[in-house]
């Protein structure tokens, strides 16, 4: 009887937990989502780089020579960094930067 009752309260502890949780995760999921979304069809050109990488530098270069102005999120300088990739992988099936939009079209990166 005490095995049973160990169970159950670990299955309602665990189900508790999981639907404490499961709202706030999807809510940031989906608040990420639309961030994201919204820089890829707010903006002519939108770059997710990292300050770090060289490709991404190189991409920012060629729209800089082009007279273009980019707009720029730079996934290492922001807590949702990680977040906004696993939406970009989700989206372009790409977890690498940069990753170019331009005029709402997924254009690449680096190479592309």
């Amino acid at each position: 009887m005490g095995r049973l009752r160990l169970s159950l309260v670990f299955a309602v502890v665990s189900v508790v937990l999981f639907l404490g949780h499961a709202p706030k995760e999807a809510n940031a999921s989906s608040s990420t989502s639309a961030f994201v979304q919204n820089v890829i069809y707010s903006n002519k050109i939108a770059i997710f780089s990292k300050s770090y990488c060289p490709y991404c530098l190189r991409a920012k270069r060629i729209f800089s020579e082009l007279n273009e102005k980019p707009f720029v999120v730079e996934l290492d300088l922001r807590d949702d960094g990680a977040k906004i990739q696993n939406v970009l992988l989700d989206l372009v099936g790409r977890h690498t930067v940069p990753q170019v939009f331009v005029n709402g079209k997924h254009i690449g990166g680096s190479d592309g």
